[in-house]
């Protein structure tokens, strides 16, 4: 697991490690029951107090991501689907799919269910029109125009939006491909009605989009601009612990007045693709050199892909 430290700043060491491992997780880099280091292994590899190893790894416990079993250690909770599930994954051909037929029967028998019903059910939906676009379901409204946007430009097909209210309606859903970021995937899969297919989307793995950047540069002025108070946070956590000065780094809320005043003058401004366009307005005096960071993973847009050449 690569993880980065750093003290010279104000974000704590516990906060830079629980921010580290949630990304790992949602992007894959960390899967579903793999085996963290102990407390006691992480503190003597990255010089942490053990104390504070322990209350990161608390914390992740609390909030669902990580799981202790006594006398085998700390391991990512079983059950979240990571970006790297589906990887070497083949498209199935005649023989696999007669497979795949042949195990439904075999579970609709085990399960008791009549043939009867099984065609008439599998009638029912073959009859139904194909999905004419997805549907992203987050509940947070900045989050979820950068994601909107994103997918916009990974597919050439129509994207809408909306929050979790969508799950329990019947004419949100209708012709819907329903999608939504792994963070928000079990509190969406439950309030979707049952049987309703649903796409979860990965985050972008960290280390790999930090690996340009580093190491840090000592005196270059970077800004990290967004609408997203999340996309904010933590690009000062990852950026401060993976050796960043505080000093070097401004950070900017494009939700306010005059926010981009003075940008002219930085090095680079990291910002997402919702917030980029900004940078070509014709007020601003200079046009610094933009990074567009994409929070979705790119296994995920091409799930997206793959799944429009199904309905073709």
């Amino acid at each position: 697991m690569q993880l980065w430290f750093n003290r010279a700043n104000e974000v704590s060491i516990r906060e830079q490690l629980v921010t580290q491992v949630i990304l790992g997780i949602l992007s894959g880099d960390l899967a579903p029951g793999q085996r963290l280091p102990s407390t006691r292994e992480l503190a003597r590899r990255f010089k942490l107090h053990p104390n504070t190893a322990s209350a990161g790894y608390r914390q992740l416990e609390r909030e669902g991501w990580l799981e202790s079993r006594r006398g085998s250690g700390v391991f990512v909770r079983p059950g979240v689907r990571t970006g790297k599930d589906k990887a070497g994954a083949r498209p199935a051909d005649g023989n696999s799919l007669d497979q795949l037929i042949s195990d439904f029967f075999t579970s609709a028998r085990t399960l008791g269910i009549p043939l009867t019903s099984v065609r008439a059910r599998l009638s029912e939906r073959l009859d139904q029109s194909p999905p004419d676009h997805f549907l992203l379901i987050e509940p947070d409204e900045e989050l979820r125009k950068i994601a909107a946007a994103e997918i916009h430009r990974a597919v050439d097909f129509p994207v809408k939006d909306a929050g979790l209210e969508a799950c329990k309606s019947a004419t949100a859903l209708k012709g819907a491909i329903p999608v939504v970021l792994q963070s928000k995937a079990k509190i969406a899969a439950e309030a979707l009605p049952p049987g309703v297919e649903l796409i979860i989307l990965q985050a972008r793995s960290v280390p790999e989009s930090l690996a340009g950047w580093l190491p840090a540069p000592k005196d270059a002025l970077v800004a990290v601009a967004s609408r997203w108070p999340g996309f904010l946070k933590l690009s000062r956590t990852m950026l401060l612990a993976s050796g960043f000065h505080p000093d070097t780094l401004v950070f900017r809320d494009a939700r306010k007045k005059n926010w981009q005043r003075g940008l002219g003058e930085m090095a680079a401004v990291v910002c997402d693709c919702v917030t980029a366009p900004c940078f070509t307005a014709k007020d601003m005096r200079k046009q610094p050199r933009v990074v567009v960071f994409s929070l979705l993973s790119e296994a995920s847009t091409r799930e997206l892909q793959d799944y429009i050449k199904l309905l073709v």
